[in-house]
């Protein structure tokens, strides 16, 4: 248990001393069939990016140099993005983007139970590199935060670990793991999802949902994963047993994220989203097309970095009344030829193809996907490599596409590949 008192720290030390893990294991299951073929960290966002290059970028940005990716669920295409985009780091320096892959490392011989039994289960690793802190991060939010100010505000505070919170509308807190604080911050109490948020003191419409991010002095947090990993009754989750737990016990800080968080320049406002549905994630990426995006992918003193295959340029044909290949109001990937089509409102990742005559407004095309002749989408996500056949209509018969596709509650439509093979 730390000292109450804060003391003084010198920040770039406290950086040097400290190993990120990036949990990048979950499926993701809320993503629908998206997350069919690969875990959710691994889902391509933005048109280029996939979702794990905002945490990673982050971490390169924020200092932090020696980062353990763990993953599990159906990682094939994460760790291909890994090897290929993230090997850039300088091992003579002990500077690593490592993988970390579940390995059953207990006696049980279990895979990940929980977030906590993720970093249990490294236990060994974690000790190998002996860091004076431990830095959690969830792998499948779209964020940007400068880490280095949350680990100097957590070294300073002689917290024992202290959790990242944004401030959201006590309304939609429903939907988060939520902390109560105290005057100070200091977290009293952890509620999962409750139906009546713990309000910001001072602020009675407003609650901290926590983002999955934690930062721990190490020797705290090996005590109590081990301490942890011992009671049966657990579920070895962070949210759900441990911050409650300590919340009681232990002293807990909440770091405000508006004041570490890479704010965006047109608005001026912090981003931190969790587009762990389909609603979200169109949302999300529909408002990168919008004259101002909530989230600033042009802000050159803060890129996200990624992997990406090396193609043309994109390309758009055909100028005849009616047959016009247009873009408007939209993101258009390298690689995508818009031929004869028109494209209003949406974002076309890599080597996405819309021919003549069709009408694409409002929707997400990823990668490789097909939009035949005479097609019509509206608000619609079109999964990777899916050709929507000639004079198909999508978006405008919600009825109609319940038994073909999958509508969501907020009235879009995700269309995979294996969903147009039954249809054939």
């Amino acid at each position: 248990m730390s000292d109450s008192a804060e003391k003084p720290v010198e920040p770039q030390r406290a950086v040097r001393n400290t190993l990120t893990l990036v949990l990048a294991g979950g499926r993701g299951t809320r993503l629908m069939q998206l997350t069919d073929d690969e875990a959710k960290p691994a889902v391509p966002f933005g048109g280029k990016f996939r979702i794990v290059d905002f945490p990673l970028s982050n971490c390169i940005h924020s200092g932090l140099r020696k980062i353990g990716v763990l993953t599990q669920y159906k990682a094939h295409t994460l760790i291909h993005h890994l090897q290929r985009g993230w090997g850039f780091l300088r091992a003579e320096l002990n500077e690593f983007v490592e993988l970390w892959p579940a390995q059953q490392q207990t006696p049980t011989g279990s895979w990940y139970a929980g977030t906590a039994d993720a970093v249990y289960q490294n236990l060994a690793l974690i000790e190998r590199h002996a860091p004076e802190y431990v830095l959690v991060l969830a792998g499948d939010h779209v964020y940007r935060q400068d880490y280095s100010k949350l680990i100097a505000c957590h070294a300073e505070s002689g917290a024992d670990a202290t959790v990242s919170c944004v401030d959201v509308p006590r309304a939609e807190a429903r939907g988060f793991g939520v902390v109560a604080v105290d005057a100070g911050d200091l977290i009293t109490g952890f509620l999962e999802k409750p139906e009546e948020p713990p309000v910001i003191p001072g602020r009675p419409d407003r609650a901290f949902a926590s983002m999955g991010i934690y930062i721990f002095n190490a020797r705290f947090l090996v005590e109590e994963l081990k301490r942890d990993a011992a009671d049966e009754a657990s579920t070895h989750d962070f949210g759900k047993d441990l911050l409650p737990r300590w919340a009681s016990r232990a002293r807990i800080k909440a770091h405000r994220f508006a004041d570490s968080a890479i704010l965006n320049r047109g608005t001026g406002k912090p981003y931190w989203r969790d587009v762990g549905t389909v609603d979200a994630y169109w949302e999300a990426n529909i408002d990168l097309t919008r004259v101002t995006p909530e989230l600033d992918l042009y802000d050159r003193d803060w890129p996200i970095w990624t992997y990406q295959v090396q193609l043309p340029p994109a390309k758009f044909v055909f100028d005849d009344e009616g047959r016009r290949g247009s873009a408007v109001d939209s993101l258009v990937s390298a690689g995508c030829v818009v031929s004869g089509g028109t494209v209003r409102r949406s974002l076309l990742f890599n080597d996405v193809l819309v021919r003549s005559w069709s009408l694409v407004e409002d929707s997400i095309l990823l990668p490789g996907a097909t939009v035949s002749r005479r097609a019509r989408l509206k608000r619609t996500v079109v999964g990777p490599g899916a050709v929507i056949p000639e004079g198909t209509v999508i978006g405008e018969d919600p009825s109609r596409d319940s038994n073909r596709f999958h509508v969501t509650s907020g009235g879009v439509t995700l269309v995979t590949p294996e969903m147009l093979r039954r249809l054939a």
